[in-house]
């Protein structure tokens, strides 16, 4: 959302971003905006690395079914309370009748927000805003699934490891696991969403009707990512929006790169909201790395690992953008964000990847899917496994010609993401809405999108006419029929 706003800046917009007050990433001053702050989320740092620390944990202890039930529990309640949290927040917004004559006052002309939570959602339909979606989940999980039609026989549910050709037995996993979707939804966020939006937007209004209702949905995928599926015309894809090209490193990190010689350089990063893994993973990981004849990158932040070897410097921070950019960089070892996995893409840099939380073991599945990546599972990561992984995608040449083709094909574009991201958003701006791109599907009832109705009517209709064509047929054959039968004789 950085990027936007700054962009945004840039070309003589006033923005004015809402923010909780135990929100660590979003400052409150900027030069680039102007922060109101509410109350809080219940969702500080320390909070969340807390979570972080438990997620890590039970994904470490097993690959079992139990284990993985227990994970998807674990992530339910947490994400469970930051929806209710959430609900919280907004209601004291709600009945706070001078911050929302401020709002009124301020005569705003877009809502853009991250429907991944609610609250900008609905504070853009209270307002009665026009709403520009920066979007890759909803409440609900894909974004694509809450506007866009999505069969289940070659549309996998995200979190299934599935692709867009299944056999018959993957069909039904995906369809078991879409039931199973629903069941998380009802529990997550229906039974918080439901009454709230009853009592402050009428008892006829189902919650994602907000959602769906909005005007453009930029979402942070293409279909260099994505899986081809059907799409909306109010859907724009803005996949890499964030990526640029790379900039001169410091001289410091420049000669280290430069030692590398021939072998290149490894950057490994877990994003910036995981500092640091359980302790024996670091020592496997850099023991790993010892054994190789590469340079290694590392951001790791908490006690060093004893078998780190000469060849790996370990850094706070590190500039991802710029040593993916660099010429000498031949593997990224990532999380499988989607902010990573699009700037890999972007630079050509194949993965290996260790997923940890949320959509990451998902978004690189679909980077193996497409030859480009290697998956080590937490679990199951020893030095063994993990450097075989870090040798296959090194030495084996079709990890990286074919990320250059991904590459190629992401980059071969009319015009630049985040251009076509700031046309979409002024567009709304210039024509306040864009309704014409946006179908109105979302009022139907169920019974009503997919023609139940319809169809049980014309069905009614055909059996109507075999039973009266029944009836007269018998009709005749009891008292037509004997009587010619009884002339001629």
């Amino acid at each position: 959302m950085k990027v936007l706003i700054e962009e945004l800046h840039s070309r003589g917009h006033e923005i004015t971003v809402m923010r909780p007050s135990d929100s660590w990433f979003i400052k409150a001053d900027s030069p680039h905006y102007k922060a109101i702050t509410t109350n809080p989320s219940g969702f500080d740092e320390e909070t969340f690395q807390l979570f972080v620390i438990k997620m890590l944990k039970l994904r470490r202890e097993g690959d079992s079914f139990w284990a993985h039930i227990s994970l998807e529990y674990e992530m339910m309640v947490k994400v469970h309370d930051l929806h209710a949290q959430m609900i919280k927040m907004m209601a004291g917004i709600f009945e706070n009748s001078t911050m929302m004559q401020n709002f009124h006052d301020a005569k705003y002309d877009v809502v853009l927000t991250d429907p991944a939570l609610g609250a900008g959602v609905l504070l853009a339909h209270r307002l009665q805003l026009p709403l520009v979606f920066n979007v890759r989940w909803t409440v609900q999980g894909d974004g694509h699934i809450a506007v866009a039609p999505s069969p289940l026989s070659y549309v996998p549910i995200p979190g299934t490891d599935l692709t867009d050709k299944m056999t018959f037995s993957e069909r039904l996993k995906n369809v078991l696991f879409y039931f199973f979707t629903r069941l998380q939804i009802w529990y997550i966020t229906d039974l918080i969403y439901i009454p709230f939006v009853h009592q402050y937007f009428g008892p006829d209004i189902h919650y994602m009707e907000l959602f769906q209702a909005a005007d453009i949905w930029l979402m942070r995928n293409d279909f260099t990512f994505e899986f081809p599926r059907p799409t909306m015309p109010n859907i724009i894809y803005m996949s890499g929006f964030q990526c640029k090209p790379s900039k001169p490193l410091s001289q410091q990190l420049e000669d280290f790169v430069q030692s590398s010689g021939e072998h290149g350089v490894i950057v490994m990063t877990l994003g910036t909201l995981i500092g640091q893994l359980p302790e024996d993973v670091t020592e496997d990981i850099a023991a790993a790395f010892a054994q190789l004849p590469q340079k290694v990158i590392w951001r790791h932040k908490g006690k060093t690992p004893s078998t780190l070897g000469n060849n790996t410097l370990l850094l706070d921070w590190l500039p991802q953008n710029n040593l993916l950019g660099h010429p000498k960089t031949r593997l990224f070892v990532a999380h499988g964000g989607t902010n990573g996995i699009q700037e890999a893409i972007y630079h050509g840099v194949p993965l290996v990847g260790l997923p940890l939380l949320f959509d990451q073991k998902d978004n690189l599945s679909r980077m193996k899917e497409k030859g480009v990546a290697k998956v080590v599972e937490l679990s199951t990561l020893n030095k063994d496994n993990f450097l075989e992984a870090l040798k296959e995608v090194l030495y084996d040449p079709s990890y990286r010609e074919n990320m250059k083709t991904l590459s190629n094909l992401h980059r071969d574009q009319p015009m630049k993401p985040l251009d076509r991201a700031m046309f979409w958003i002024e567009f709304v701006m210039r024509h306040k809405g864009a309704s014409h791109l946006r179908t109105e599907s979302y009022k139907m009832s169920k019974i009503q999108y997919h023609s139940v109705d319809v169809m049980a009517f014309l069905l009614a209709v055909v059996l109507l006419v075999v039973i009266v064509v029944t009836l007269v047929l018998r009709f005749l054959w009891r008292n037509v029929f004997p009587k010619s039968k009884a002339k001629k004789e």
